[in-house]
């Protein structure tokens, strides 16, 4: 049968990727409107795979499949009930800022066709927390088919880098009765400044602010929620033992591992010289890299989210197999289109 993403596919390329990225979101967004559930059932039916045997227990969470969408593809909350019905097991939305901001100046995204991959530098343009907590009240009671709702926190440019840590915690405070966990990004490369909060004593800071309020929290709500920390693939061996070493400080559940990078080697695109934070194909083998790094010095007590450069099920499958506890995408959505969550959750059902 003939996929109707390979007909869409070519037409969204005739659109800028801001302006088609944008549409998209609408399209699902409109989903999600239609009386009675129908435009999630229908989602639900063409991509979701629904199967018990999929389930992952992590950070005190039962995961209906362990395929979720990565921060950035849905900032603020547009379409999350959508994206759950297609079958993600979770679902990132974010980076949410306490405020809204605009992000940087337009063009900001750019397709590397050749290369299976994207530069964007959007710098976390957004509505800002109280918006995106609005948007997401519907789903208290949870998203469509169990899945969970990640919240990817940051700060505004705005912000000094010495005032970062009350950014996170105000955006904590607004969303965490919403969250199922909290994603803290401190490795994006289009904010001026932001991947230095990765730094050991800076991380550090953030992170047990965030933990404090975390646990305060659930002296009030009885939820625990669990904290994760999102970090760049451009870290050496140094700097990532110096981010286990906040983590563990601190009790951090997990890690995200990874973010985009600015590593530009062996790229062909025309838009290869573009500044910002690379995603997509070129990134796999670094992004697993980094997961067999800290699969090998973190173990068990670090649980790790792999994403970057996931564009098949084998992608998917690999990772995991190398110690991954879940997997993210969004690339690879882009380039494979929406069957992709259930893509691999058929494939690691050995169908």
């Amino acid at each position: 049968m003939t996929d109707p993403y390979g007909i869409v596919w070519p037409l969204l390329r005739q659109l800028d990727p801001e302006t088609a990225h944008r549409r998209a979101l609408q399209a699902l967004h409109m989903s999600e409107g239609v009386p009675g559930q129908l435009g999630l059932h229908i989602l639900e039916k063409a991509f979701a795979v629904r199967d018990p045997r999929l389930a992952v227990n992590a950070f005190g969470l039962r995961f209906p499949n362990p395929v979720g969408l990565a921060a950035g593809l849905d900032k603020d909350a547009h379409a999350p009930g959508a994206f759950a019905a297609m079958g993600c097991g979770f679902v990132e939305i974010g980076t949410v800022t306490p405020l809204p901001q605009p992000g940087n100046p337009r063009p900001r995204m750019f397709r590397l066709i050749e290369d299976a991959g994207i530069i964007n530098r959007l710098g976390f343009p957004g509505v800002g927390v109280e918006r995106v907590r609005a948007r997401l009240w519907k789903w208290r009671d949870g998203l469509p088919g169990g899945a969970i709702l990640g919240i990817n926190i940051g700060k505004n440019a705005s912000t000094p880098l010495d005032g970062a840590t009350a950014d996170y915690v105000a955006v904590f405070d607004a969303i965490y009765d919403l969250a199922g966990y909290v994603a803290i990004n401190v490795s994006s490369p289009n904010t001026q400044g932001l991947r230095t909060l990765q730094a050991r004593d800076a991380l550090t800071t953030i992170a047990g602010a965030v933990i404090a309020r975390r646990d305060l929290a659930r002296h009030v709500s009885g939820r625990r929620i669990p904290v994760l920390v999102k970090i760049s693939p451009d870290l050496d061996e140094a700097s990532l033992a110096g981010v286990i070493e906040a983590c563990r400080d601190t009790g951090v559940d997990g890690l995200i591992a990874t973010n985009t990078t600015t590593d530009r080697a062996g790229l062909a695109s025309q838009h290869r010289g573009e500044t910002g934070g690379l995603s997509g194909a070129p990134l796999s083998d670094r992004s697993r890299a980094i997961l067999d790094w800290l699969v090998r010095e973190a173990g068990s007590s670090l649980p790790i989210v792999s994403v970057g450069g996931i564009m098949t099920a084998e992608d998917a499958r690999q990772r995991l197999d190398a110690g991954a506890t879940l997997v993210q995408v969004y690339t690879g959505m882009v380039y494979a289109g929406p069957a992709l969550p259930g893509a691999i959750c058929r494939a690691l059902l050995g169908q």
